[in-house]
């Protein structure tokens, strides 16, 4: 297995360094990856807008945060939902729970236990196995479950096999001990689940990563001109400014 990058786009940050998004390959496969300093940015859940109607785009986050003088510098889907895009899972947006905590197996790749939560704390971002964030009293300003995790204490999720015929295009995210170095990342081309685990920890180097999504997985990050659309989303996790 190759572990280093053949090759890489320089990243293009925003005004205040605090996101920076670039194209790399890692053992064949090509990806696409933002890293946001949590102490420095404003990292945001988005679901629903002021009435109470899903944002589902990129563009509808992007126009709500207009009139404030704000803009989104970046998002990326952030978690399986329903047909009517509530959350399957824990949803928690600015103090405000609207979905509880799943502990227990279930289909789907959410269902492949061990899944994880993905927490925003003051200055911090961090994923959690889902069990360990439920006995640790851990409180988020806003947090979103999804699954399977995708590296647990710096080992790849036990049922990941290196065979996999399984090959979609994938999203999600990983963070560092210090809950400072946010990572995230979308594969450009299909890739396994231990391949898409292995970029977080044999390349990145981060200690937990969690699986947001497959196939419908989409990113904002205008700073290298790219800003996908498609079906409505659920929950998005993005920086503003």
């Amino acid at each position: 297995m190759l572990l280093a990058a053949l090759w890489a786009v320089p990243a293009v940050g925003s005004d205040k360094g605090a996101v920076s998004c670039s194209d790399l390959s890692f053992d064949d496969n090509r990806y696409t990856i933002c890293e946001v300093d949590a102490t420095r940015a404003q990292l945001k859940l988005f679901l629903r807008d002021d009435q109470s109607q899903v944002f589902g785009h990129f563009s509808s986050i992007a126009d709500a945060l207009k009139p404030e003088g704000k803009e989104l510098v970046f998002a990326t889907n952030a978690g399986m939902y329903h047909a009517n895009r509530a959350p399957v899972g824990l949803y928690i947006e600015d103090g405000k729970e609207e979905m509880r905590l799943i502990p227990n197996a279930g289909p789907g790749n959410f269902g492949l236990l061990p899944n994880g939560v993905f927490c925003l704390r003051q200055g911090r971002a961090d994923v959690f196995e889902t069990l360990s964030f439920r006995d640790s009293g851990t409180h988020c300003t806003s947090a979103t479950q999804s699954g399977p995790m995708l590296v647990i204490d710096g080992e790849l999720h036990p049922r990941f096999l290196p065979n996999s015929t399984s090959h979609y295009i994938r999203n999600g995210v990983g963070t560092s001990a210090d809950g400072r170095r946010v990572v995230f990342a979308i594969s450009r081309n299909a890739v396994t689940f231990h391949q898409f685990g292995s970029l977080f920890r044999d390349h990145l180097n981060l200690p937990s990563a969690l699986y947001f999504d497959g196939n419908i997985s989409r990113l904002h990050a205008p700073q290298i001109g790219r800003s996908d659309a498609g079906f409505m989303m659920g929950p998005v996790v993005g920086v503003v400014e």
